[in-house]
Order: C-alpha cells, then sequence, then structure tokens
C-alpha cells in the first residue's frame, strides 16, 4: 500500500520544460525506493510457506473444499480426525499456486519496468539497452552460474562435480542476462547436489553436462542441462513445480526464513531450502515467451530444458 500511495503521490501532469528534470529525479527516487522495499518479497513468501509447512506437520491447518482437500487434523462427520490420504497435501493445493502464478509472473514484470526505467536513466553500458543486453552470451552466464553453484556446492559438501558445456559457445542474442543467470544457477546448484548426494561425498563424479542450442532456423534458443544424480521420482515430479515443495531437510529451511532478506537471490544461500528455485525460474523463462521442463529417470539423473525466446516478438504473459 506504501509503494502505491508513493506512485499517486507523484503529479500526473509533469512541469513545464524548466521543472521536467527535477519532477523526473524525483519520480526515479519514488521508483528506486519500491524497488529496492519489496527485493525481500521472496524470502518473505518463503517465510509464509514455511510457517504454512509447520501448520499442516501440527495438524493446525483445516483445508478447504477449493483446493480438493481437506485439513490435516480436520474431523469427518462421524467424529474421527483424518490423516494420511486424507490430509492436507499443500504442495498440490491448485488455486494456492495459481494466486502464486499470478503474484510471481506480476511482480517479474513490475521489477522488470522500474529496472529498465532506472537503468535507462544511467550511463550507457555497451550492448545494453536498459536491462536488457543486445548480445547476451548464454555461454558466459553459464560459465558465471558454474563458478557460483560450485562455489556454494564446496562449501556444503567440499567438493563439487565438473561441467562440461557443448554447443554453440560463440552465440549471442538479446536477452536480460540477470534472468538467464538465476535460471542455470538454479538448475546447477540442483544438479550438483544430486549428485553428490546421490554418489556420496569423495566419491568420483560423473560429470554435469550443459549443450547450448541453437540454429538459424530454431524458434528458441535452448540450453540443456544433464545429471547423473540419481533423478526424481515419478510420483515428485508435479510437487517439483510447487511453491511450497522443498526435499531440504526442515532445520535448513529454518535457517534460510531467517536469512538475509534484503535480496532475492545470490550465493550466500544455502544449496536448497526456500522450495521456489524451479517454480521461480520456469515464470522467468516464462515471462519472455520460453519455458523449462525438466525429464528425470529414476535411478540414473535428469535433463533440464530451458528454452529462450529472442526478445521482441513475445506479448507479456500477465495471467488474469
Amino acid at each position: 500500500i506504501t509503494s502505491l500511495l508513493e506512485i499517486l503521490s507523484v503529479d500526473k501532469h509533469p512541469p513545464s520544460r524548466e521543472g521536467q528534470e527535477e519532477w523526473e529525479s524525483k519520480f526515479a527516487a519514488i521508483l528506486e525506493n519500491v524497488y529496492e522495499r519489496h527485493s525481500s518479497v521472496l524470502v518473505q513468501m518463503a517465510r509464509g510457506a514455511f510457517e504454512l509447512r509447520a501448520a499442516i506437520r501440527k495438524g493446525a491447518l483445516l483445508g478447504g473444499d477449493d483446493d480438493g482437500c481437506e485439513g490435516e487434523g480436520q474431523k469427518s462427520s462421524d467424529g474421527e480426525v483424518r490423516v494420511g490420504r486424507d490430509a492436507v497435501e499443500f504442495e498440490l493445493m491448485e488455486s494456492t499456486h495459481a494466486f502464486l502464478d499470478r503474484f510471481y509472473i506480476s511482480r517479474i514484470g513490475i521489477r522488470v519496468l522500474i529496472g529498465q526505467y532506472l537503468s535507462l536513466r544511467q550511463p550507457p553500458v555497451e550492448n545494453y539497452v536498459g536491462v536488457i543486453c543486445s548480445k547476451t552470451s548464454p555461454y558466459e552466464i553459464v560459465k558465471r552460474a558454474i563458478d557460483d553453484a560450485a562455489f556454494m556446492c564446496t562449501r556444503k559438501y567440499g567438493d563439487a562435480p565438473e561441467v562440461i558445456i557443448t554447443g554453440r559457445l560463440d552465440m549471442t542474442f538479446p536477452y536480460v542476462p540477470t534472468h538467464l543467470h538465476y535460471i542455470m544457477l538454479e538448475l546447477l546448484k540442483n544438479s550438483m547436489r544430486a549428485t553428490v548426494e546421490y554418489h556420496g561425498i569423495d566419491a568420483d563424479y560423473p560429470p554435469i553436462k550443459v549443450v547450448i542450442a541453437d540454429g538459424s532456423d530454431n524458434e528458441d534458443v535452448i540450453i540443456k542441462v544433464s545429471d547423473e544424480g540419481g533423478g526424481i521420482p515419478r510420483s515428485n515430479m508435479k510437487r517439483i513445480w510447487s511453491y511450497l515443495f522443498t526435499t531440504a531437510d526442515p532445520e535448513i529451511q529454518e535457517g534460510m526464513v531467517a536469512f538475509n532478506e534484503n535480496v532475492d537471490h545470490n550465493i550466500d544461500s544455502p544449496l536448497a531450502g526456500l522450495g521456489y528455485g524451479l517454480p521461480i525460474s520456469r515464470s522467468y523463462a516464462r515471462y519472455f515467451g520460453g519455458d523449462l521442463s525438466i525429464m528425470s529417470m529414476e535411478g540414473y539423473g535428469t535433463d533440464c530444458f530451458v528454452y529462450l525466446t529472442r526478445l521482441g516478438n513475445t506479448i507479456e504473459p500477465i495471467p488474469i
């Protein structure tokens, strides 16, 4: 509400040319405050999800018909408390996920617009128009994401698997580098964590493979991340896209919600914990018309496919 009121307080009719610069500077300062004020939203929402998980485990939450399930600890007509299959499976709450999809996509759009406006006010940077880089190199961004993920994995386990990059290492295309880095960091740290935990610490880890595909007739730029980290059980494939699902230990989750909340994401966070890495990554990809999909072979490994459209021919996918 505070941010909305601040924006509405700006005079909608800019003054004459003499006062134009001062008016715009004031407006930019308000937007910058709004941008910074809401930088902690992801962690705040994760804290809410953590509290929801805790409430469900304690049987303190009653499910509703809106989500097609009943709450753990809810009494049936015969007075018995229902548990097990009849308990709330929070990661499958459809209406909750529909709301969070709309919320996060809208948030991405708002931050892109504010970020673009503020960036255009700064001194020009070569190959950049605001936050968009006209020559985004997937290879360079993947390399940086590998370094960040390896740092996080080494800090946690003392070692990290090797990552091999093949394909179109020389190609560039217009995109927002920070979005692509976030997506790749999430996928790579998941792959590294799975590989180390599946094969055991101090093992001879199989390499993680990243393939960058592009061609003159390709509709998308496609990046594949393949690992041999044991795969994902088929029963969990739907849950991995839930904003409310995580395989991390509850102690890690509790530490994560107490983590520095003034940033969206960085390398200081643990390898796992918040539970929104994959769905947020898919939202980032879908915002510009792309997508993220995962194919898994339980007992062997997982292939993740990132589809990225070249900017300029997609419409903002704001859900209704």
